[in-house]
């Protein structure tokens, strides 16, 4: 009998053999240091704004009023983080927190720049809706106490004067921060929106358009433009939102100057972006709620 011819037999397939995972592709290291991951720029720049001002025109009251709000903001920070969410939070936020206290805030006393710093990090706490905070809080903070006790606070009302390189520079820098992060339409926005109010301003009062101007080339408005009004967590999410919140506010302040409110961006900021931040939750709460009734 004739024997069958034997088949090669096929090797029955097993589980895949995973690969050896790629090495990392090393990317551009700018675009690393400047990108949304790195918790560091944000402090960085607001250091490099202190030293700048400060070595510049002086604008601290105290190296240790400034450690001191600086060390109750981490403080507070990592106290409430702990009790709220059970871990230790990072303390990059914090920290611009406190450091903006610490260079915005006047006053011969210690004890405000520690209240103020604590005030700023509870109301992320305290102040809460839907699972968000909806003030910045440095400017909570600062604008509580120059509302509450105006004779014991005042803010920073330094310029740079005549000597425009230590503006040039935080400028440049803050520009190009600021674009690598995605938010730097938020700031031009304000900007171009502050001097077209400002020659308004100067229509209207008849005082020189210079007078007007001046106020955002000083160390204050760079902290507001680069740092309070693109805060990430308390601003909306829409770009087109985020424009025209920023414009609201420079309106809001040019109605306040007019009205001599001295206070008037803190104030501004104030009012204007913790509206638009319920108005976007009252928003997401409609549309959550008719989600259901529309796929039944």
């Amino acid at each position: 009998m004739t024997q069958p011819i034997s088949q090669p037999v096929k090797p029955q397939a097993g589980p895949p053999v995973s690969a050896a995972p790629p090495l990392p592709v090393p990317g551009n290291p700018w675009k690393r240091w400047f990108s949304l991951e790195n918790r560091y720029i944000a402090p960085l720049f607001i250091t490099c704004i202190l030293l700048a001002g400060h070595l510049s025109f002086g604008i601290l009251e105290s190296y240790k009023k400034t450690l001191l709000a600086i060390v109750v903001s981490i403080a507070t920070e990592l106290a409430l983080g702990r009790v709220f969410f059970h871990k230790w939070l990072h303390p990059a936020s914090a920290y611009i927190s406190g450091i903006s206290v610490g260079i915005l805030v006047r006053s011969p006393a210690y004890w405000p720049y520690a209240l103020c710093a604590a005030i700023s990090i509870m109301s992320k706490y305290v102040l809460r809706v839907k699972g968000r905070h909806i003030w910045n809080p440095s400017n909570f903070g600062i604008s509580i106490l120059l509302f509450l006790i105006p004779e014991a606070v005042s803010p920073l009302s330094i310029q740079w004067g005549n000597y425009l390189l230590p503006m040039l520079v935080i400028w440049f820098l803050g520009s190009v921060i600021i674009w690598r992060l995605r938010r730097f339409h938020i700031t031009g926005t304000y900007v171009a929106s502050f001097i077209a109010f400002a020659f308004l301003r100067s229509w209207i009062t008849g005082s020189p358009w210079q007078s007007e101007v001046a106020p955002i080339t000083g160390p204050m408005y760079q902290l507001f433009i680069f740092f309070m009004i693109t805060d990430p967590k308390t601003t909306v999410r829409s770009k087109k939102w985020q424009c025209i919140v920023v414009f609201l506010v420079a309106l809001a302040e040019m109605i306040m100057r007019l009205d001599q409110i001295v206070y008037a961006p803190f104030y501004a900021l104030f009012i204007v972006g913790p509206t638009a931040m319920l108005i976007e939750i009252w928003l997401d709460s409609r549309r959550s709620k008719a989600l259901p009734l529309a796929v039944s």
